[in-house]
């Protein structure tokens, strides 16, 4: 059920980011009286389509190959490949025969609208949730240190508080995107009392890409909890117990569990086993002593809810934030791509659509959904705008070469540097798919 989750809000956020991407470069035609002959959304690969009706000049239509959409504008080369009507003389409806600035905004109208749409959603985002933050005073109850941790120096009960030499503003920040995109990065903890930096390994992005189970390998902050739930899980044996909403799990066996992570460690050393809970319920006056079964996967069959804070902004602060997040999604996706071509980031860091769509949320959640269509927008804009042949970034660079030279590159130059973008592409794919396949099929 999972994975027809994740692949509908894959599905869902593509369509969303393409149909507006591929508008910006339609409504931009329109605007400069370009003939626009098709608007597909997916690709209608071999011809075969699953819909299309034609409206004045222009077909729409949904093609069978989830993999983007185009339009085809009158009198250009694209991936089409299409050069018939370079046979005949221009028309003043197609986009060889307008201007070249005109021209250049068509081509990046698809970027910019994807740019517009990343701002929105991350302020309509914001100004709708709101924000919940772990409590900056969490950070004192200490971390669990797992594997990728240990081995980079960090240890059980150590208390981070600063990155870099920078105070965290956000218990959270502990994992953040800092730990892939720079080098030489340190935290200034607390250990029995005094004050020490921890310097992570200078290949710590390199373990992070080809771990498997990231960030669970690396640190969690030990926070308090009480049950949220005890309906609408597989197994119920929580409820069985008689454990409620609002109840704190105070101890396992008669061994004290202050934190979510300790209840977790109890649980996994008693799969298959009962045990008794102590439990703090507001309307006792003392502390109840449950049974309750462990299953084999040591889960019990309930929710925990955590300590967070809830932050409103007004719709001025949350365009702010927006914007400011859609920034940082770009450079991120810049400083990424660079370490990786540099080598400091494996090529193992591509991932193709089926990495994509295992990022989207295993249940059906608006707000993980939006959040991730804003992060995909941007990130669409910005590969985008990368100088490659067959991308709007590529179109672009020839008509700045044409604006300088006041003279159009040739046809065939356009036709052969199609060719090859998209050769490119194509090995850029196939190898990224052969990322996710190892790393979702083979674990490797």
């Amino acid at each position: 059920m999972e994975v027809w989750i994740k692949a509908g809000e894959f599905l869902l956020a593509i369509s969303i980011l393409v149909i507006v991407h591929e508008f910006g470069h339609y409504i931009a035609s329109r605007i400069f009286g370009i003939r626009v002959e098709k608007f597909f959304l997916f690709f209608d690969a071999g011809g075969f389509k699953l819909f299309s009706k034609k409206i004045g000049d222009t077909t729409y239509g949904i093609g069978w190959l989830p993999l983007g959409g185009y339009v085809k504008i009158a009198g250009m080369v694209d991936e089409s490949m299409d050069k018939d009507f370079a046979n005949s003389a221009p028309q003043d409806d197609e986009f060889r025969s307008k201007p070249a600035w005109q021209r250049l905004i068509v081509m990046l109208a698809g970027i910019t609208m994807n740019v517009i749409l990343g701002i929105l959603i991350f302020t309509w985002h914001t100004f709708h949730y709101g924000e919940e933050s772990i409590p900056i005073s969490d950070l004192n109850n200490g971390i669990i240190a797992h594997s990728l941790a240990r081995e980079a120096g960090l240890q059980t009960g150590d208390v981070i508080l600063k990155m870099n030499g920078e105070k965290l503003k956000k218990a959270g920040d502990i994992i953040s995107p800092t730990l892939l995109l720079d080098d030489n990065v340190n935290y200034g903890i607390v250990r029995n009392g005094k004050e020490q930096t921890i310097f992570l390994p200078k290949d710590f992005a390199k373990k992070i890409v080809v771990s498997h189970d990231w960030p669970d390998s690396f640190v969690e902050l030990r926070q308090k909890f009480a049950v949220e739930t005890v309906d609408g899980f597989p197994i119920d044996n929580a409820k069985k117990a008689g454990l409620i909403a609002n109840d704190s799990i105070t101890a396992v066996n008669g061994v004290a569990t202050p934190f979510f992570s300790d209840i977790t460690h109890a649980f996994a050393q008693n799969k298959n086993k009962e045990v008794k809970i102590t439990v703090k319920r507001a309307s006792a006056s003392s502390p109840l002593i449950l049974t309750g079964l462990i299953d084999n996967d040591g889960h019990m069959g309930f929710a925990a809810q955590f300590n967070f804070i809830p932050e409103q902004y007004s719709l001025g602060e949350s365009f702010k934030i927006g914007a400011n997040r859609a920034w940082h999604a770009v450079a991120d996706n810049v400083k990424g791509l660079w370490r990786m071509i540099t080598g400091a980031l494996p090529a193992k860091s591509l991932h193709s659509l089926i990495g994509i769509a295992n990022a989207f949320p295993s249940t059906w959640n608006w707000s993980g959904f939006w959040m991730l269509t804003g992060l995909l927008s941007m990130v669409l804009a910005f590969m985008n705008l990368l100088p490659i042949p067959a991308l709007d970034g590529g179109h672009v660079i020839f008509l700045l070469v044409e604006m300088i030279r006041r003279k159009p590159v040739s046809i065939r130059i356009l036709e052969v540097s199609q060719i090859v973008g998209m050769s490119v592409l194509f090995l850029l794919m196939a190898f990224a798919l052969y990322n996710d396949m190892s790393q979702f099929i083979f674990k490797r």
